[in-house]
């Protein structure tokens, strides 16, 4: 069930989605308040689990991570026991940035960031000897347009 949230929350979440290391003070102002609504409200959405954490945003080119994929697969298996193993795998390779299970033709897509496709190639191998898959894609993003985590509120 969706959190109600009033204005002045949407207004609190987009300053800190823009930059969670700015003051109450500061937050509080940009959003016509003051420091302990603001705080008091920042603590009920973080009890509510709107706000899950707050993080840092690296530079994946910076860490020398310059090749993004997104991997189509398609499963033959579809029992409880295999999709665990399967889930477990993804959850274990720090490369698979992102995992989701599709309706249609392909199965799950993924998006995995790699310094490049030997990489690359090291991550299928891996994952192809730890889980029977049926089909695997790879698709190489050649540039990315759009990237955010700012969620629209």
């Amino acid at each position: 069930m969706a959190a109600q949230l009033d204005e002045l929350d949407r207004k609190i979440l987009a300053e800190l989605q823009e930059d969670a290391e700015q003051s109450l003070d500061e937050i509080a102002r940009k959003v016509g308040s003051s420091k302990t609504p603001v705080w008091n409200r920042i603590r009920r959405m973080r009890e509510q689990g709107v706000i899950l954490k707050q993080t840092a945003l690296l530079d994946a080119e910076s860490l020398g991570l310059e090749a993004c994929f997104f991997v189509l697969i398609r499963t033959s298996q579809h029992e409880a026991d295999w999709q665990h193993k399967f889930l477990q795998v993804l959850r274990s390779r720090p490369e698979v940035l992102e995992a989701h299970r599709l309706a249609g033709d392909i199965d799950y897509i993924l998006k995995v960031l790699v310094k490049n496709a030997r990489a690359y190639d090291t991550f299928y191998q891996a994952l192809i000897s730890e889980v029977k898959i049926y089909n695997v894609t790879a698709l190489l993003s050649m540039e990315e347009i759009k990237a955010t985590t700012v969620l629209p509120l």
